[in-house]
């Protein structure tokens, strides 16, 4: 992804947290993936999901995490609720954490949307574990 000319600071404070919460690795790879069609869509996304409401200071980075796996669960969004669900190892979100924010997902958002995306997050927590395992055989 080209940034913009000239990146605001919200544009810059929100790539850094981008990649805090999302790694490297996936904000080079949507990087690369960006075209000029998209490219006004990703400044967008960077400035304000990541540089605004990601980047605040009321929430920690937990706690945003948590509520946006519920919200993503509720709204069928199984790719990003794979992602944030990766994310957690970098946000500090627990386990317990995700279960807890799809009990709610069953209650406030329907049994449907939660059993969905707790095997999305099973999915994703066991590869984040085969990940690790691997990581550790290197050492």
């Amino acid at each position: 992804m080209t940034e913009p000319a000239q990146p605001s600071e919200r544009y810059t404070e929100g790539m850094a947290t981008r990649r805090a919460v999302l790694g490297d690795a996936h904000v080079d790879r949507a990087s690369a993936n960006a075209t000029p069609f998209d490219q006004p869509f990703q400044t967008l996304i960077t400035e304000a999901a990541w540089g605004t409401v990601w980047s605040g200071s009321q929430w920690t980075k937990r706690e945003r995490s948590m509520v946006t796996i519920a919200l993503l669960a509720a709204l069928g969004q199984d790719e990003e609720v794979a992602m944030h669900v990766r994310a957690t190892a970098n946000t500090g979100a627990t386990e317990e954490d995700i279960r807890e924010a799809l009990m709610h997902v069953a209650i406030y958002a329907g049994v449907p949307a939660a059993n969905h995306a707790f095997k999305i997050a099973k999915q994703a927590l066991a590869g984040m574990r085969a990940e690790n395992t691997e990581k550790e055989g290197v050492k």
